[in-house]
């Protein structure tokens, strides 16, 4: 079984994303045999998210962030397949209504953070607000720039209040991205993902790599860390952040409530 923790982003670690593997199948010697190991994780987050559930102290809170066709909605399909609805919660952040434009950048994302009991999934975040406003220039520098200090401030909060929160950001390359981009063009089924306006975000890669580099390098810290997953091949995608989010669970060890004294009831 590989080690998952040289995924893991160190405070202060230096991120060169062009250095860092996006191909996963290079790193496993067999990987048909993983197709059981998956199995058995997600097992454990349902069976850990329940007690979870019925503990209702605690609370996971789970970041996906990614180039555009990085894979985000298939890794939580994946990796939450069976986890019952009522302790899943996933929110996804698209561009900002007016309502929430007109308040300060956490708002909403604060609103969407999960109860006691529950585990929170965000496709797209907070870390919006360093990289889509950053590379299309939508606030100046002098805007964007504080909010690493403020997210880790905010996330500081949400930690010392009983949330545990991991981060993934799933590494494409570009090369994947087109054949991806190609497949939602020709296949009928997934033409609906489709959008051209993903081609014109293509035209900024570079941009996008650099503020990504910079959200990690700044944002990965020991109580909320930042994990680069290699996500070419979703089979090795899905491994990784089932096994890093089951031995969180496993480290949290929630437990069911003791029961209530029963003896002596009886149902007529």
């Amino acid at each position: 079984m590989p080690n998952f923790d040289e995924h893991r982003i160190a405070p202060g670690q230096k991120v060169d994303l062009r250095k860092l593997e996006s191909d996963g199948k290079d790193l496993v010697s067999n990987p048909s045999q993983l197709e059981n190991e998956f199995h058995e994780r997600r097992t454990e987050i349902v069976e850990l998210g329940e007690k979870l559930f019925a503990e209702g102290r605690q609370k996971l809170l789970i970041v996906f962030q990614a180039m555009d066709g990085g894979g985000k909605d298939g890794t939580i399909r994946s990796v939450f397949e069976g986890a019952n609805p009522q302790w899943v919660e996933v929110t996804s952040f698209r561009k900002p209504s007016a309502e929430e434009l007109s308040r300060d950048y956490l708002w909403r994302i604060h609103k969407a953070v999960p109860p006691s009991g529950k585990i929170g999934v965000f496709n797209r975040s907070h870390y919006e607000d360093v990289l889509v406003v950053r590379v299309h220039k939508l606030v100046p520098e002098g805007v964007w720039k504080p909010r690493y200090k403020q997210i880790n401030a905010f996330e500081e909060v949400l930690t010392a209040s009983g949330t545990t929160i991991l981060k993934f950001f799933l590494h494409i390359s570009k090369n994947e991205q087109k054949q991806r981009f190609e497949e939602r063009i020709q296949i009928p089924e997934k033409r609906w993902k489709f959008d051209p306006a993903d081609l014109e975000k293509r035209k900024y890669w570079d941009d996008y790599r650099a503020a990504f580099e910079d959200m990690m390098e700044k944002c990965s810290t020991e109580n909320s860390p930042w994990y680069v997953v290699p996500a070419d091949q979703n089979w090795y995608r899905d491994l990784v952040v089932a096994s890093v989010i089951a031995d969180t669970l496993k480290k949290m060890a929630p437990k069911y409530p003791d029961p209530p004294d029963v003896s002596g009831i009886v149902i007529e």
